[in-house]
Formats: structure tokens, sequence, C-alpha cells
């Protein structure tokens, strides 16, 4: 049994390395991307502003991946407390990130600024790897 268990780990993990290197199409390199979903509401304050947020981007965002980033408009929901279903306007940038150490610090950097910025208690975060032709 422990050596079934074993094999599972063995496979999952192998897995998981795979999802790392993507064999992509000749002109284009395997690469991994971010997703950040920012809330834009702070309990009863009023929601973080257009003008706000672009100079959250310019300030905290841009200097950290200068190559270019995508800011796009959302909308989310959530399970808020006594289970109560939570809408609010959201903003998803979407960063490649780019090769070598670093990018995480950079990204969980971005995350904690705007945390403490605009007193939210989370920002969510996806990462994959992705073809990618600049």
């Amino acid at each position: 049994m422990k050596a079934i268990g074993a094999m599972l780990i063995a496979l999952a993990l192998g897995g998981c390395a795979n999802l790392q290197s993507l064999a992509c199409p000749a002109g284009q390199t395997s690469l991994r991307t971010a997703q950040l979903f920012f809330g834009r509401s702070i309990g009863d304050a009023p929601a973080v502003s257009e003008a706000a947020f672009r100079a959250f981007v310019d300030q905290e965002i841009s200097p950290r991946f200068p190559d270019g980033l995508t800011v796009l408009d959302g909308g989310g929901q959530w399970r808020g407390p006594e289970n109560k279903l939570i809408r609010e306007a959201s903003k998803v940038v979407m960063i490649v990130l780019p090769k070598g150490r670093g990018a995480t610090d950079r990204i969980e950097a971005v995350r904690d600024a705007y945390k403490a910025g605009f007193h939210q208690d989370s920002v969510l975060l996806v990462t994959e790897t992705a073809c990618v032709s600049f």
C-alpha cells in the first residue's frame, strides 16, 4: 500500500513538473503568466476609484513589470459573513512574467501594497504556464 501511495505522489509531482514547461509551436516560448484580481470595495467606504487604481498601477505595478501588462474590468462575487453573497467591481491585471528569479517576489509586493493601501483582505492570484509570442 505504501508503494502505491509513493507511486501516486511521484506521478502527481511529475505531472506538476510537466506543467512548468510546454512544448510550444515555432515562434513561441513557454513562460509563466499571472492574473491578479483586485476587489474595489472597502467595506462601507467608497469603492477604489478609477483614478486611484490607475495611480496604483503607475506607482506599484508598472515599475515592477515595465515590459507591460493588461488591465481589464471585472465583476466578482464571494461568500461573506453569514454565508451572504457579496458582489463587487474588480480589476484584473494580466502579466507575462519575465524569465529569471524575482518575479514571484515582485508579484507578492504588489499584492501586499494593494492590501495595505486599500484595506483589502486579499488579492487573488492565478499563475499558469502559457506559450507566448511577442
